[in-house]
């Protein structure tokens, strides 16, 4: 049986209950629209501790969300520093910024949006698109009717997949190797050096990042941290990449694998390639890091946002290589614009439109930017032009200002 909104409300579901379906939930909510979030997981969502770049869009979504941005939502770094594979210092500059992590986040918007509207286990099977009213079928025989359909539910979107079902993210040819290890772990020299600033090192073809995050609980205090790292190797969809994904018991996953699955023997030659070509404060940091995830990168632009009264947004809409640093920001940003829009035109397909209208060229652009970054490090590059633009984006000076960072936004023209 459909769960039917009241006469008069204005209804609203929002597929997927990680940081993009949040921010849209809590945003439509404070419009006056009546929200329920569904998250296919049974249980609660945790982020592995991931760390997150913060920009000023994502303060100002915090502030529309009733977040204000507090001192504690993060660790602050005043400049960025490139590390030789020796060790030695090669390249500085001032650069601050704060850094969060996905839990503390996470955290915050879970704690804001009303527990009883957040529906776990609800794994989307179909929508039945109406002129005046959409269905949403769950896998578990039940559905539920709204006025607005908000597809968050990330890179493997199954409201994608409803709209557009030829549409799929693809394999970039790289893979990043990504953990936390604690502050109080590391030597005092590392601690010294890696937390205070964003860290980089450029072995050939590759790159190594890693800035200081919360500890445990969202704790800030100096020496209870945690430092957050980001290794991109290149890695061969059928040979490498394989290999990666496959499980100590020979079992293949598909596009992810759990860290506790990771083969040994993978995780063992992934700490000794680092002792190999990383600079020592970073070798030191993977050596102690008790579990070491790998995300394989993929990326994905849909050619369209706003289907009717569907709309999509997030990682649902665009799948970015992280060296922009953006993809939350963008998430809170495309939840804003949509509430925005909504507010401001009773027509929900014709405020979606003008949503899409708004934020689809910025996706496309920060696509764009994220694949110029990440060039060098495919290694199907073969072109003596392409490997000259890659290489425009691997000088020291140009990884210091470009990662993590949206200035790019701001200019038109640039390339």
């Amino acid at each position: 049986m459909a769960d039917k909104a009241e006469p008069g409300t204005r209804r609203a579901a929002v597929i997927g209950g990680s940081m993009s379906g949040l921010f849209a939930a809590i945003l439509l909510h404070r419009s006056g629209w009546e929200v329920d979030l569904y998250e296919q997981s049974p249980a609660e969502l945790a982020g592995r501790g991931a760390g997150i770049i913060t920009h000023e869009g994502l303060n100002v979504t915090l502030n529309a969300a009733g977040l204000a941005m507090t001192a504690d939502l993060g660790v602050p770094t005043k400049g960025r520093r490139i590390y030789g594979q020796d060790g030695s210092v090669i390249a500085e500059i001032d650069f601050p910024q704060t850094n969060t992590s996905w839990d503390r986040l996470f955290d915050l918007l879970r704690r804001t949006f009303p527990r009883e509207r957040y529906h776990l286990g609800k794994k989307l099977a179909g929508l039945d698109a109406r002129e005046d009213r959409v269905t949403i079928n769950f896998a578990d025989g039940t559905s539920a009717e709204a006025d607005l359909v908000v597809g968050a539910d990330g890179i493997r979107s199954a409201v994608r997949q409803a709209v557009l079902p030829p549409l799929e993210p693809s394999y970039v040819g790289y893979a990043a190797w990504r953990g936390l290890v604690e502050e109080s772990e590391l030597s005092q020299k590392a601690r010294d050096e890696l937390f205070d600033v964003f860290t980089f090192c450029l072995p050939p073809g590759e790159q190594m990042l890693g800035y200081p995050v919360a500890g445990r609980g969202n704790d800030l205090t100096p020496g209870h941290r945690r430092f957050n790292f980001v290794w991109y190797r290149p890695a061969a969809q059928d040979t490498q990449l394989r290999r990666l994904l496959t499980d100590e018991k020979g079992r293949t996953h598909d596009m992810s694998i759990p860290p506790p699955l990771i083969a040994k023997a993978v995780i063992a030659e992934m700490r000794a390639a680092a002792e190999a070509v990383l600079a020592p404060l970073f070798a030191e940091a993977i050596r102690k890091t008790p579990m070491p995830f790998l995300q394989p990168i993929y990326d994905l632009a849909t050619p369209q946002m706003a289907f009717g009264r569907v709309a999509l947004i997030g990682d649902a809409a665009f799948v970015a290589r992280p060296h922009v640093g953006a993809g939350v920001t963008k998430a809170a940003e495309d939840a804003l614009a949509l509430a925005q829009n909504l507010s401001d035109e009773a027509d929900v397909a014709k405020a979606l439109r003008a949503f899409e209208a708004e934020r689809l060229p910025i996706g496309h652009r920060i696509i764009d930017q994220a694949r110029r970054l990440g060039s060098y490090m495919q290694a199907q590059l073969k072109t003596p032009e392409e490997q000259a633009l890659a290489e425009k984006h691997r000088s020291p000076e140009a990884v210091m200002v470009e990662t993590a960072s949206i200035a790019f936004l701001e200019e038109p023209d640039a390339a």
